[in-house]
């Protein structure tokens, strides 16, 4: 018996309310849980602890004799530090943990001789979904083959042929597990483990079936269409319940999860849900302004360039990104604007930009202003 206080055990006061303690157990037991602490002695002192002080707490009459005697009070109690078998805690708290808080979380059967009646569920499947941003910001529908453990149709999943069924495992009367019990001078050991003959079913074949050889599914593919919404990213996914792996012998199926996987794009790049792009426009478009062809994901926009347009200016267009996926509206596509030079000229060609050249407004008025000051500074020293 621990000797510690219990509400401090708890980490409650002392005039905590009954779901207060109820609450407190809870969180205790699910963080000190042996399944999520493998081979921590200390975390299993810690969680028998715990059951140990709300077995007192939550009972009234004792809580009411421990709040005047302590410890002293509580002689003869439960002490839970004699198990070696969880499961043996979580029989005497059967209406604080069900099977959806432990049995379902961490995959336990609650010992105590009682027939095993669930059968083995199938694994989940894991299935990758390339996506092209084009694919991404129209939302789209695909069809996609699963290779997986179907159920055997010749015997709809049961695993045995028609007209025969299970029998009770002889091994372990129906349990499911075998159990070996020892003493020693520090207590009651209790070492519980799936019955080998039986596969911790609780029940044997008559007749397999002879299409499975008793397992009720066989490996088959499967076809289902799923729909991918718009705006989605690397690393998100969709479950398609049912679709995974086929328990056995007739176990719920598992689920087919569906990861979706941006792939590079060869003139776009995303930021969240804007996108980039970068294009290029002649030099008299830029100077004089006028309307340019843009491509974007949903085909080709016009985009208007002002008079005077820089090299590097960054241009937006509104609305054209990605649809956000959990809000409406969708980001928008920036244009990185740059001008494009020619290579080669005609003698007619290069006359002309000579002669625009002559003008002050083909120079950078910085570049002017510089060469200003160096002719005054000439001069001063003529």
């Amino acid at each position: 018996m621990s000797q510690r206080d219990y509400y401090e055990i708890l980490g409650v006061s002392r005039s905590a309310s009954a779901d207060e303690i109820k609450s407190a157990y809870r969180k205790l037991a699910m963080q000190y849980h042996p399944d999520r602490n493998p081979d921590n002695a200390e975390a299993e002192s810690m969680f028998k602890e715990a059951a140990e002080a709300y077995e007192v707490l939550s009972n009234p009459e004792k809580r009411s004799r421990y709040d005047q005697f302590g410890h002293a009070g509580m002689r003869g109690g439960q002490d839970y530090h004699q198990y070696s078998n969880i499961n043996d805690i979580f029989s005497a708290f059967g209406d604080i943990f069900g099977q959806s808080i432990f049995g379902d979380m961490f995959g336990q059967q609650r010992s105590g001789g009682r027939r095993r009646t669930h059968k083995e569920p199938g694994a989940d499947l894991k299935v990758r979904m390339p996506l092209s941003l084009e694919d991404i910001a129209a939302g789209i529908e695909r069809t996609i083959k699963l290779r997986h453990w179907k159920s055997c149709s010749t015997c709809s999943g049961a695993g045995t042929k028609e007209g025969s069924g299970m029998s009770t495992c002889q091994t372990c009367q129906g349990t499911g597990e075998l159990r070996q019990v020892s003493r020693s001078v520090f207590g009651q050991f209790i070492n519980v483990a799936p019955c080998a003959q039986c596969s911790g079913t609780g029940e044997i074949l008559k007749d397999p079936c002879d299409t499975c050889h008793g397992e009720g599914r066989v490996e088959g593919e499967t076809t289902v269409k799923v729909t991918i919404p718009a705006g989605v990213h690397t690393g998100n996914y969709l479950t398609v319940t049912g679709k995974g792996h086929a328990g056995r012998r007739g176990g719920e199926a598992g689920d087919a999860i569906v990861v979706i996987e941006e792939q590079e794009h060869d003139v776009f790049e995303r930021e969240d849900d804007d996108v980039y792009i970068d294009v290029m426009s002649d030099f008299v478009t830029a100077s004089l302004g006028g309307d340019i062809t843009v491509r974007t994901l949903f085909g080709e926009s016009v985009l208007t360039i002002e008079p005077g347009t820089q090299p590097g200016a960054t241009l937006r267009m509104k609305g054209k990104g990605i649809p956000h996926l959990n809000s409406k509206g969708s980001g928008d596509q920036y244009v990185r604007f740059n001008i494009y030079v020619p290579t080669k000229l005609s003698s007619k060609e290069k006359e002309t930009l000579k002669e625009l050249g002559k003008s002050e407004h083909f120079s950078p008025k910085d570049q002017r202003r510089r060469s200003d000051v160096f002719e005054k500074i000439k001069g001063a020293f003529s």
